[in-house]
């Protein structure tokens, strides 16, 4: 007598055909990097989603802005251009500097160091978790972004674009376990490992000797090595050094002079060694 329903493949083979797939997948981006297209589909999928998410929190933020009283708006405006004085100041020293480092290269016949091209832009969502840190920007490879880019704000790194979108990216930030980045120290140039913890701005520096120079409070800057961030661009600052003989290595922890659970707008990177190059709207 026949069944009325046929009965398929067992769960447990529905299981291993499953597993076997998905590892099939995930050798086959990792070697060929086949799932890049479709990842980047994806992001350009949920680019809306994203946008709608935010909205309420920029109609909030512009009204309170509109709300302002004259009062507070005339206090922000002195203060706006005390600071600018300020960099005024700093800029022309700074020209200064910067020409009599291009005669001392000139003499000593170096190559010359040329700035790197930049693009602001503004971080639309935030993913900080434990095991994935990430912000998504609204600039995609519309704008010319690579992944691998980096990215700083106003005060230093803040991480590198993990993955890219038409209109939007992700930035991986420093702090992410998965990410590592080559440092040297500011008052020695000693050269250090630092490796995101998982906890939103700390980092933890690898392999560093008991006999190292190190000491609390030395700002660690970006090293040049390794061809992702730029040299000179602060990082990090030493917080605690536990020099246990009985462990291999000191540990060593710093904090990112950036602070990344209050990032809203970023600087992308194009440094001269990238093949892609910034596309503004007035290029488009």
């Amino acid at each position: 007598m026949k069944t009325l329903f046929t009965r398929g493949p067992s769960l447990l083979s529905r299981l291993v055909l499953a597993l076997a797939c998905s590892f099939l997948l995930i050798f086959v981006d990792h070697r060929l990097q086949a799932m890049q297209p479709v990842r980047m589909f994806l992001n350009s999928l949920v680019t809306p989603v994203q946008y709608l998410a935010i909205l309420p929190e920029q109609i909030l933020s512009n009204f309170s802005e509109s709300v302002k009283s004259q009062e507070q708006l005339a206090d922000e405006n002195k203060a706006l251009k005390k600071q600018m004085l300020e960099l005024r100041g700093q800029l022309q020293q700074l020209q200064f500097i910067s020409n009599e480092n291009k005669r001392l290269r000139a003499l000593l016949g170096s190559e010359q160091r040329q700035p790197s091209r930049r693009m602001v832009a503004e971080v639309v969502a935030v993913a900080s978790e434990p095991f994935s840190q990430q912000l998504v920007i609204n600039k995609g490879t519309l704008s010319g972004v690579y992944e691998g880019q980096p990215v700083i704000d106003s005060k230093g790194v803040v991480g590198q674009i993990q993955d890219v979108g038409s209109n939007t990216a992700r930035v991986l930030l420093i702090s992410d376990q998965s990410h590592g980045i080559a440092l040297r120290a500011e008052r020695n140039d000693i050269r250090v490992l630092a490796q995101g913890t998982g906890e939103i701005g700390k980092l933890q520096l690898m392999f560093v000797p008991h006999s190292s120079e190190l000491a609390e409070g030395d700002l660690l800057m970006t090293s040049g090595l390794g061809g992702v961030y730029p040299e000179g661009y602060p990082v990090a600052r030493i917080t605690r050094i536990n020099r246990d003989e009985s462990l291999p290595f000191a540990e060593v922890s710093a904090d990112s002079i950036s602070a990344l659970d209050r990032v809203r707008t970023v600087l992308l990177l194009w440094p001269q060694s990238a093949e892609q190059a910034p596309i503004f709207e007035d290029e488009k």
